[in-house]
């Protein structure tokens, strides 16, 4: 069953659902997805956020409109294959202003992506210009001597070749001379083929591609061995399946939403490995800071002298960012971070204009200043109260209760938590410290959950009994002030997660734990909290995907990707049970490369090293890398290949077969918020 079907079945379910008493249960739903209403204890808790924030203070929609030359206002790129991949009209439901709030969203949230609606070709200073709004990230362009210097070429070609050709058309047609990649995360460098598709055989012969030093592994290796469990979870994250609504996704507080197009990588020609590098790109010169470490693993900032101007990458943004990413990934280094901010400021201490990878700029030295040393000393107190309070005994989930930033870094929107938060970066904190575990006992070997969520249902009296006790709370709930509305359906969420898991075809119980989800998404400040708990509460009422993220997407990155970690990504595919008792030597010659790799099957584990092409092996496969990509990315399959003029084989096909039979393929589509 496809979206729209699933959606308007789920719609007539929830509106033919009426209780006996002539009011409608626990399935009436206020959207097309299902969703339900905010109650009225979440309308209070998001009306009294306009008391906490200081949302008479326009200058970031002054900020964000500045500088406008162009703007296309129904901006929509599609595939080849005519699907869409951005469409900003997807958000015209919000109000221009970020003033008029509906109940099912935080207004401060509401306000953030309002600013975030603010899209079109800007000029920033004098010769550097900006592409907002056509992806996740930015693009910046700045004027050299003799053509443009690119900078973060978007996520995906689709939407880089759509802002580019903007650009070009209203700033004119001129050679591309260089382009930086301020990071290795794939929303700055993914869209560059959609870029280099419009550039001469000449220019493209020429072209620096300037990076931070080890930015091709960390690119290239960042999603490969994890890949499928961190594909799903961003679905959650970036909320990929709700509808663009009052009761769904507004956006992701760093930007609107990741392209999912088709992504791509170039080969940098110039690696920077030290701050104070200097280097001159097209006659303009440029003074770099490494920063690797603490929003990527691979990371620069630099500086323009002849502008004061810097471009603080991801270092900065006008939001908190993420010690740890909800989609998963490494935890990152608070104090580093902060030390890096800190280093930036005096460094760079005569900026009178910032620019960044995400959201909009800013200008004067003051303000510039302001905001880097308030950046800096937001990832430094909750670095460390976070362990002031654990070496206190306290554990992650009491941290994370208590912490709050003092009004100090409260009275700016840039410090807000409308990408990481104070609560979930508190636990990076933790973790990057002292791991998974609390010290507790109890948490040692606990039970996994469905079995654990049996025995609480069992001896709280059953289903029904907790599902009554569960309902009549939720209904309470509603006349509680805010504070404690919320922490009531915190604890519903938890003991309804125990019922559902217990209990996964309750029906009743599924329901009204997205109507708690639905409460807590309309509360959050956070998007990414937000579009958790509402692809929950969506996944909950219409089931998990039919499939997860196509991995073709990433072909054109897997084709940079050193093919030693291919083996790596299939050694953590393979399956122990069937794999145990097996022994097998395969070798694997790329012919392109000249390259052979032996792979080793033997005491359930997979292990390869780089050997001669000599190497005995009980079966050998000769093959382009290209043709052993679309093997992983599902292009092609195995039996087609063995029996192709594309690749020679030697040896037993049985054996390769076999081989390959081990090998699980996980399709990024397994259930999160059900067993």
């Amino acid at each position: 069953m496809n979206r729209s079907a699933i959606t308007l079945l789920g719609a007539l379910l929830a509106t033919s659902l009426v209780g006996c008493d002539g009011t409608q249960d626990l399935a009436s739903a206020t959207s097309a997805s299902g969703h339900s209403a905010p109650t009225a204890s979440t309308r209070e808790a998001n009306q009294l956020m306009l008391q906490e924030r200081p949302f008479a203070n326009r200058e970031d929609f002054d900020n964000a409109r500045r500088g406008l030359i162009a703007q296309d206002p129904e901006l929509l790129v599609l595939d080849s294959n005519g699907a869409e991949v951005w469409d900003i009209q997807d958000y015209q439901f919000i109000d221009s202003e970020g003033e008029n709030a509906p109940d099912s969203v935080n207004p401060s949230l509401w306000r953030q992506a309002a600013l975030n609606n603010i899209h079109g070709l800007f000029e920033v200073t004098d010769g550097i210009y900006q592409v907002r709004g056509y992806d996740l990230s930015n693009m910046s362009i700045i004027e050299g001597n003799s053509g443009w210097i690119l900078v973060d070429p978007l996520t995906a070609a689709e939407t880089a070749s759509k802002a580019f050709l903007f650009a070009r058309e209203h700033l004119g047609e001129k050679p591309v001379r260089a382009v930086l990649f301020t990071h290795s995360h794939i929303d700055h460098f993914g869209g560059v083929q959609g870029v280099l598709e419009h550039l001469s055989d000449e220019e493209r012969a020429n072209l620096r591609i300037i990076a931070p030093a080890g930015f091709e592994h960390e690119a290239t290796s960042e999603n490969i061995i994890a890949g499928s469990a961190m594909g799903r979870r961003a679905m959650f994250m970036y909320g990929k399946r709700l509808a663009r609504d009052a009761h769904g996704h507004i956006g992701t507080g760093l930007g609107k939403s990741p392209a999912f197009g088709t992504y791509g990588f170039a080969k940098p020609t110039d690696l920077v490995s030290e701050t104070g590098t200097e280097l001159t790109v097209d006659g303009v010169p440029m003074v770099f800071q490494m920063v690797s470490g603490s929003e990527a693993p691979a990371e620069f900032t630099f500086y323009l002298p002849d502008q004061n101007a810097f471009c603080g990458a991801e270092l900065v943004s006008r939001n908190m960012h993420n010690l740890y990413t909800l989609r998963g990934a490494k935890v990152r280094d608070a104090r580093i971070w902060s030390g890096f901010i800190e280093e930036a400021r005096t460094r760079f201490s005569a900026a009178d204009v910032y620019f960044g990878s995400h959201h909009w700029p800013l200008w004067g030295q003051d303000n510039i200043q302001d905001f880097l040393a308030k950046q800096r000393d937001t990832y430094q107190f909750i670095h460390d109260q976070t362990v002031r309070l654990m070496n206190q005994g306290a554990t992650p989930r009491e941290i994370a209760n208590q912490l709050r930033l003092p009004p100090s870094l409260t009275t700016d929107f840039h410090n807000q938590g409308y990408y990481g938060t104070v609560s979930h970066n508190a636990k990076a904190v933790y973790q990057n410290y002292m791991g998974w575990f609390s010290a507790n006992p109890a948490q040692l070997d606990p039970l996994p959950e469905p079995e654990v969520a049996t025995r609480y249902i069992r001896m709280m009296g059953g289903a029904q009994q907790v599902l009554d006790s569960a309902r009549q709370e939720f209904e309470r709930a509603a006349g509680m002030d805010a504070s404690d509305s919320r922490d009531t359906y915190r604890w519903l969420a938890e003991l309804l997660n125990h019922l559902v898991f217990a209990k996964p075809d309750n029906q009743e119980a599924k329901e009204l734990l997205a109507r708690v989800y639905d409460q807590l998404g309309y509360r959050s400040e956070s998007a990414p909290w937000r579009d958790f708990y509402l692809s929950g509460a969506y996944e909950l009422r219409h089931g998990a995907p039919e499939e997860g993220l196509n991995p073709a997407m990433m072909r054109e990155v897997l084709l940079h990707t050193p093919v030693s970690l291919f083996f790596d990504s299939m050694a953590v595919n393979l399956n122990a049970d069937k794999a145990e008792d097996e022994h097998h030597t395969i070798k694997v010659t790329f012919t392109d490369l000249q390259e052979s790799y032996l792979l080793t099957v033997q005491n359930s584990v997979l292990r390869n090293r780089r050997v001669g092409s000599d190497t005995p092996a009980d079966a050998s496969l000769n093959v382009t890398r290209e043709i052993f990509v679309d093997l992983l990315v599902g292009n092609a399959g195995l039996k087609e290949l063995l029996f192709s003029d594309e690749i020679s084989f030697e040896g037993s096909k049985l054996d390769l077969v076999g081989f390959f039979s081990l090998l699980d393929k996980p399709g990024g589509d397994f259930n999160i918020v059900t067993p």
